[in-house]
């Protein structure tokens, strides 16, 4: 596979708005596979980094790919990089060109082909991401109960997580959101406090739903910033008015029970 085949590989995959170009080294080099200059719009692939068998062949698309989705982000940012190249919107964009060459055949998902890798990835996700979130959400759900009871004794919840529990308020307030939102221990709990913090209820399902499916954190909180820069003022207030009406309903449903509570105790 030479550099011109690559790079019509990339070009199947998606097509770029300004040209480039693909260059082979002819070098091995023991810091990088390859590299993108947006001056010159210009991808170097260190070729000899590489075997002549399948294995290395993949690997050299995965390099092609990851530095064409730098390309990619110059070209959405005017044809230019800001210092920090690898941000949240260029994850997104490298994720997605994998997803598309992955589903057209041209780069091969080497996470599926490894029996022992895909057993292991099942036991972190159930014994530790999906345990860490159930765990943080159940805490949530005796925080609730601690900020009523302190409420109760007149003391100030605020105090209790100081010097009782010595954690963070914000870790405390965030277990909090993740009980009363009810979500998805499946996300891991890192995912969780990322969807504790999306005030619309619709965005934060739709975001849940994502990560679910297999998206990754950056391509879902890219695909939510740029929803909430193209929704329209209207729309923007009619899903506020929507989110404080469950909002009421969920918080005179929680005064009816702590008014219940009060009145056993009394």
């Amino acid at each position: 596979m030479n550099q011109d085949q690559v790079k019509q590989q990339l070009l199947a995959i998606e097509d770029a708005p300004l040209e480039f170009a693909l260059v082979f080294s002819g070098k091995k080099s023991r810091k990088v596979n390859g590299l993108y200059k947006p001056d010159s719009r210009e991808i170097i692939i260190h070729n000899r980094n590489f075997e002549q068998d399948a294995a290395g062949k993949n690997l050299l698309l995965y390099t092609a790919i990851h530095e064409y989705a730098h390309h990619l982000h110059a070209c959405a940012q005017g044809g230019t990089l800001s210092a920090r190249a690898h941000t949240a919107e260029f994850w997104a964009i490298f994720h997605a060109l994998l997803e598309k060459a992955e589903s057209k055949k041209i780069y091969r998902d080497v996470f599926d082909n490894n029996p022992e890798l895909t057993a292991l990835t099942e036991t972190i996700r159930e014994k530790f991401l999906h345990k860490n979130g159930s765990l943080v959400k159940e805490m949530g759900k005796h925080l609730l109960k601690a900020h009523d009871l302190c409420a109760a004794i007149g003391v100030r919840f605020e105090d209790y997580v100081d010097r009782m529990l010595r954690i963070p308020r914000t870790a405390a307030n965030m277990a909090i959101k993740m009980f009363n939102y009810d979500l998805n221990p499946e996300t891991g709990a890192d995912n969780m406090r990322f969807l504790a913090g999306i005030r619309d209820e619709d965005d934060r399902q739709a975001a849940e739903t994502a990560l679910i499916k297999g998206k990754s954190p950056d391509t879902v909180k890219i695909a939510l910033r740029k929803k909430s820069a193209e929704d329209d003022p209207v729309q923007q207030l009619e899903r506020e008015k929507n989110r404080l009406e469950r909002t009421i309903t969920t918080l005179t449903k929680r005064l009816e029970e702590v008014n219940k509570e009060l009145g056993v105790r009394n």
